[in-house]
């Protein structure tokens, strides 16, 4: 069996307000991508990384890896206008009959035991893959919108009702590329979604708090923090 990560890294740092792009950005001392890439090393058996990064930045996250001393063969493939069309892209140059996990290029502390855990997950006839979700811990409420689109309240939701979803996604190749030659759809929210759109079902496993996705200031401290911890 081969095993591939395809690692996406399209940001461009808007909700981090940085002129750097947020997967480029250190985190204790490191490049967020450079971890990220790293988590795949760790595990016990090869995996192929394929890195998905906009055409802009390429030859920058070149300059990052040649720097960093760190030998760990990847692909890379140039991005596309949405996620969509980046996992498209990358999943088309990986063969049939493989494992494939879809990650996000911001999500650098995921244990490896879940990593593992996922990559080896049996998949079936009826089961094409399998994705990490947590429960959700905090209350939540639905937002009113009024005719003009403008919120006009409020009201609770059961949290027990809702799951919240997590990378890497992990499919069998073959039905992963089948379900990507579709159009684009915006209510593709993840590989999961594209799955699902196509009529093929997977598991859910329990993923991992530490498995955060930096995408703000806030998150870039607080992952600083529970590396320290590690």
């Amino acid at each position: 069996m081969e095993y591939y990560a395809v690692i996406t890294a399209g940001g461009v740092g808007k909700r981090m307000k940085s002129r750097v792009p947020k997967q480029f950005l250190e985190l204790d001392g490191k490049p967020i991508l450079l971890r990220t890439v790293e988590l795949f090393s760790r595990l016990v058996f090869p995996v192929n990384v394929v890195l998905v990064l906009p055409p802009s930045h390429i030859e920058e996250w070149k300059e990052i890896y040649n720097k960093s001393n760190i030998m760990i063969p990847h692909r890379i493939v140039p991005g596309g206008i949405t996620r969509f069309h980046s996992v498209r892209s990358a999943v088309e140059t990986i063969p049939d009959g493989a494992v494939v996990a879809v990650h996000d290029g911001v999500r650098p502390i995921v244990p490896v035991e879940l990593l593992a855990k996922l990559f080896k997950y049996p998949i079936t006839e009826k089961c094409a893959g399998v994705i990490p979700v947590i429960q959700v811990v905090e209350s939540m409420r639905k937002k009113l919108y009024g005719e003009g689109g403008e919120v006009e309240g409020t009201f609770p939701v059961t949290r027990e009702d809702y799951l919240l979803v997590q990378t890497p996604q992990v499919f069998d190749s073959t039905r992963l590329k089948l379900a990507y030659k579709k159009p684009y759809s915006p209510s593709f929210t993840d590989d999961a979604s594209v799955m699902e759109s196509s009529g093929y079902s997977f598991s859910t496993v329990e993923g991992s708090r530490f498995n955060i996705k930096i995408t703000t200031q806030e998150d870039l401290k607080y992952a600083a923090r529970l590396l320290s911890g590690i």
